[in-house]
């Protein structure tokens, strides 16, 4: 039988490292929105240097996610940070994604749409990390916060992404230590917009 990994102590471990050396690393860190880049935000920034990437092209309508990234460009304004986080946007590409959706579209939510979708935005991120001009010791994602997706399908693909790109994935199960309580409570202080769908049109209208 296979051991289950503990992915909040692994990313522990790796940060603490750095910490027993004095140095501080940089994350390049995909972020899907606000809500759930603020605990992940709140907890990182006490230990790296943190530039955000926001790429989600699985957000088929222009408005919405228009929506999405100013809220999170807010909420790096506004939420006071240990260290600084600065915020890079991806392309608005979601041909992108209807093209990986294509043939999945009945699959079930968190099924093989949703894998692709991971998979689309992952390598986006490693691709974005790797020519973006700086050097980062870790890239990961604020993915994983959320109780509706499985922490150990995001850690796999993240890896593999980020090793086709000669990077090192920080393993993550931000949902875990009441990371998601903390997320809707710190949605409630900012007054963030929390979206009751993924940003697909699937999701939105339950064509799955």
């Amino acid at each position: 039988m296979a051991v289950q990994r503990n992915y909040q102590k692994e990313m522990e471990q790796m940060i603490s490292a750095y910490a027993k050396e004095g140095r501080t690393p940089r994350l390049f860190l995909h972020a899907c929105c606000a809500p759930c880049s603020s605990y992940v935000l709140e907890y990182l920034s006490a230990h790296c240097f943190i530039t955000v990437f926001y790429y989600n092209p699985n957000i088929t309508d222009r408005e919405e996610y228009a929506l999405r990234v100013s809220e999170l460009r807010r909420l790096i304004r506004e939420m006071p940070l240990a260290n600084p986080v600065t915020l890079l946007e991806g392309s608005y590409e979601p041909e992108r994604f209807l093209e990986a959706a294509a043939g999945l579209e009945n699959c079930p939510e968190g099924g093989e749409r949703c894998r692709k979708c991971f998979s689309l935005r992952l390598q986006e991120t490693a691709r974005a990390a790797s020519s973006s001009g700086g050097t980062y010791d870790f890239m990961t994602t604020t993915l994983t916060i959320s109780p509706l997706k499985n922490a150990a399908i995001l850690n796999a693909i993240g890896e593999e992404a980020a090793a086709s790109y000669g990077l090192r994935w920080l393993p993550s199960d931000f949902k875990k230590k009441g990371g998601y309580q903390r997320s809707i409570e710190l949605s409630r202080i900012y007054g963030l917009y929390r979206q009751n769908y993924c940003g697909c049109k699937f999701s939105r209208f339950g064509l799955f």
